[in-house]
């Protein structure tokens, strides 16, 4: 299992604890991944990164972005390598961050006239990943439900492929899909609809926004759960049994078209272009963060707001839990049509309940299109 040699590659019986270097030849690898990753942007900026992105990109500040990986990888690497015994980590992210300098660093020279058209899309996956482990691993770390679950936890590996799978190259599901996609408000949009809902308030509007595509994601994540075909794609959603701001990121293509094109339908009727982008940001970061191994919640907002306890009753097979908490973002959504269920304890059992489903990304992604026989 590709996990199992990963671990086995770079991990050792030492202590993984803060202070023992082990967090720090962390940082170096990933630092250096980012840095490689953001110099090849800059080598063949046509090819990898998104033409939907270049035009808000402050140039400088990204290239002092990629210097400071560079930097902090290098720097990183040396504290990990003197900590520990086993230097694999610290190499890495060294050697990444060495070869990012030799070929040019943040200093590479962007000479062509770029263009539209197709592309990997590896700037956004970068800066994605980048910012998404810089909010969320503090705050799992510091401030965890389950403390035992760790950072890399069985089939993290899983869904790290799953986030790429949204990231790289058809960028089917990804949110630079979608943003081109709300162009289409110019022509699918009810001009009535669109000048009365444009005279509010931008929050109002945004608002409103959230909330009618909460109402339709609702309706579209029932059909998911109660029609079986549609289950057999949204339970690779439901099968990890463990979560965090990562396991968010396991869905079959189909799933995440289905939902994703239920929710932009309706905001096309009557929302500008600004307010869909900013709720495609916004969904990005609260799903994300609904996911997330984080114990602490704030009583008064969990009314009006879902959080991550709520959202990981929706996620149990414990029997009380199982097909409840339908909506994303406002509990009161389920009040209204009767699935909702938020005791004051957390789940202790996440996954399916009584159902096999194929390891591997691969498998998982062609079986739902066969028929799946439940476990006895």
């Amino acid at each position: 299992m590709i996990e199992q040699k990963i671990n086995q590659f770079f991990g050792d019986a030492e202590s993984t604890g803060f202070g023992t270097g082990w967090w720090s030849g962390i940082l170096s690898a990933f630092f250096g991944f980012l840095s490689f990753g953001g110099v090849l942007c800059l080598h063949f900026p046509q090819l990898l990164s998104s033409p939907e992105l270049r035009p808000y990109y402050p140039m400088h500040t990204m290239r002092v972005l990629i210097q400071c990986l560079i930097v902090g990888a290098i720097l990183f690497g040396i504290i990990s390598s003197i900590k520990r015994k086993k230097k694999i980590l610290a190499l890495t992210g060294m050697l990444l961050a060495i070869a990012a300098t030799a070929l040019g660093g943040s200093s590479v020279k962007i000479n062509d006239t770029l263009h539209g058209g197709p592309a990997i899309g590896l700037d956004w996956f970068l800066l994605d990943l980048f910012l998404m482990a810089l909010i969320y691993v503090p705050l799992e770390r510091l401030w965890p439900q389950y403390p035992k679950q760790g950072t890399f936890r069985r089939e993290w590996t899983l869904d790290v492929v799953y986030f790429m799978s949204t990231h790289l190259p058809l960028q089917i599901l990804s949110f630079l899909v979608l943003l081109p996609a709300t162009q289409a408000t110019k022509y699918l949009g009810v001009p009535a609809l669109q000048v009365v809902i444009a005279r509010l308030p931008w929050f109002l509007q945004f608002f409103l926004a959230v909330v009618v595509a909460d109402i339709a994601e609702y309706f579209i994540h029932l059909a998911l759960h109660k029609v079986p075909f549609l289950w057999r794609f949204h339970a690779v959603h439901h099968s990890s049994k463990a979560l965090d701001w990562i396991a968010g990121s396991r869905s079959h293509f189909v799933d995440d078209t289905l939902v994703r094109g239920f929710i932009l339908a309706p905001l096309m009727l009557g929302f500008s272009q600004s307010i869909i982008v900013a709720y495609l940001i916004f969904v990005t970061i609260h799903a994300t963060w609904t996911h997330c191994n984080f114990g602490p919640n704030a009583k008064w907002l969990e009314q009006f707001l879902v959080m991550p306890r709520y959202h990981h009753w929706h996620h149990t097979s414990q029997k009380e839990g199982i097909d409840k908490n339908f909506a994303i973002h406002f509990p009161w959504i389920d009040k209204i049509f009767g699935t909702y269920y938020y005791p004051e304890e957390w789940p202790e059992v996440y996954g399916l309940d009584g159902e096999a489903i194929a390891p591997g990304f691969f498998r998982q992604t062609i079986e739902p299109f066969t028929k799946r026989k439940r476990t006895p």
